[in-house]
């Protein structure tokens, strides 16, 4: 393997570059060339994490006790160094998880910005006047942190989730440890490095990199972490979520979706493909948000599958670091194994697969999948009802809206959904019916604005809520203030 421009990555604790106790280190492939080492990271234990651990707790007196104005300040400092290293991180993005350059830059540019707001939040208030029934008294509510937060982020989205998780609980007086994606470790790095040169208090900030399956449970499960922020997969979630409550720890859970697209007969035609194939393979179908079900009224149907094909061929898969590429791999081996294992069940299961489906020709060196597209699918299929987390597309064919609306719930998720129609009966209907936390009218089902609040319905979240104003529910905690002189 060719590893010349390749480097190392060190966990970050107490303001301080340091290797693993271990010793060890794994490698981080390029998915879009095999061969490609892009760099390396510690592979940490449970040693590392207590160091971090320890770091974070001894930093959080002294964080917590600075004006909410002044920790805004740091948040301000970073944003403005991410931003002047905006290219250097995208591109270690790009390298090391596959998105389009494009994308990965975009993705940097919604970090700085996340920065930004939520600096300004450090001036807005953290409590309200209550009046007491003691007339001589005064009471009033504050809001206080947590303490030492735990931040474990997925590769999908490798510098917005954990900017928009670190964020907030550190304008709030919370120290931080973040444990990122192996897939997407050395991104991570870059971020850390201007939280770094932004000269946070030693212990604000740290971070631990290594596997999954050994840094999350030391992490999530450590006697002195009060808080944890997980985005991921619903069985790790889930485990978190019980390790939390038998110790009294506050968590919080953004998990999977199954998103749909309503495409109603009244609907614009080409601006409903638009938006189902950018919502659906854009980031190669790799967003927790992404267009996986596209329910389509039947007067319609023919006509919007023709169009769909259509635009579909014309897409340009490649490296994410050419300018012509609209799509590139999948970002690892494991999730390339894992779409091509759930095309095989729909096919296996009676759905008709009408494009796709396989590896492109002259891609052979990198986990290329083909955007795909099943039609005839029924909702009791896997791929209409299990997260396939790729660029695969599922037509289920309905009669009415009451019908699409149906099936758009039949799933025990609920993140984002959207729907096409220029009804506004229907527009109602959906809003009022559909059982997801974000829902969107004519505009794909993939993408939040960061000054608003995200988080979903039923197994996809714990149901709290994550960005914005929304963000203070978390991060603190509610103390109620009686004072009598």
């Amino acid at each position: 393997m060719s590893d010349t421009t390749a480097f190392t990555a060190l966990n970050y604790i107490g303001g301080q570059w340091q290797p693993a106790l271990t010793g060890k280190l794994d490698a981080s492939l390029n998915p879009a060339n095999k061969g490609e080492v892009v760099g390396y990271l510690q592979s940490s234990d449970q040693a590392d994490v207590d160091l971090a651990v320890q770091a974070a707790k001894n930093a959080r007196i002294v964080w917590r006790k600075l004006a909410g104005s002044a920790r805004g300040d740091f948040l301000y400092k970073a944003a403005n160094i991410v931003e002047q290293h905006i290219n250097e991180i995208a591109e270690t993005m790009t390298r090391e998880m596959g998105k389009t350059f494009a994308e990965a830059k975009g993705e940097t540019a919604r970090g700085v910005a996340i920065l930004r707001y939520y600096a300004g939040e450090g001036m807005r208030k953290v409590g309200d006047v209550i009046p007491s029934t003691d007339s001589e008294a005064m009471m009033f509510t504050t809001r206080v942190p947590l303490g030492v937060v735990a931040v474990v982020t997925p590769w999908n989205f490798p510098v917005a989730i954990p900017i928009w998780k670190m964020a907030p609980a550190l304008v709030y007086g919370n120290t931080v440890v973040l444990k990122p994606a192996s897939e997407t470790a050395l991104t991570a790095a870059k971020v850390i490095q201007c939280f770094h040169e932004a000269g946070f208090p030693s212990g604000v900030v740290n971070m631990v990199t290594g596997k999954g399956s050994i840094i999350g449970p030391a992490l999530t499960e450590h006697p002195e972490v009060n808080g944890i922020t997980f985005t991921g997969s619903n069985t790790v979630g889930k485990g978190i979520a019980v390790g939390a409550i038998a110790r009294g720890a506050k968590y919080q859970l953004e998990m999977g979706g199954k998103n749909p697209v309503i495409v109603a007969a009244d609907a614009d035609l080409d601006l409903a493909v638009e938006a189902t194939i950018s919502g659906g393979l854009r980031s190669t179908g790799q967003k927790c948000t992404a267009t996986s079900r596209v329910i389509v009224q039947n007067e319609i149907y023919e006509p919007f599958v023709t169009k769909l094909l259509e635009r579909v061929k014309q897409l340009q898969m490649g490296d994410g670091m050419s300018p012509q590429t609209w799509m590139g791999p999948c970002a690892s081996e494991n999730q390339y194994n894992n779409v091509l294992s759930y095309i095989r069940q729909g096919v296996e299961e009676g759905a008709i697969l009408l494009y796709g489906g396989g590896k492109p020709k002259g891609l052979d060196n990198g986990y290329y999948v083909e955007p795909t597209i099943f039609a005839q699918v029924t909702s009791k299929m896997t791929i209409a009802q299990e997260e396939i987390f790729g660029p695969v597309l599922a037509l289920i064919k309905v009669e009415s809206l009451e019908e699409a609306i149906e099936a758009a719930n039949d799933v025990e998720f609920g993140l984002s959904a959207s729907i096409f129609t220029q009804n506004i009966g229907h527009m109602l209907s959906f809003i009022s019916e559909m059982d997801a936390g974000l829902v969107r009218i004519n505009a794909e089902s993939a993408g939040v604005e960061l000054q608003a609040p995200f988080g979903g319905m039923k197994q996809s979240s714990s149901h709290s809520r994550e960005q914005g104003q929304a963000a203070i529910e978390f991060y603190t905690s509610i103390k109620t203030v009686f004072v009598k002189a």
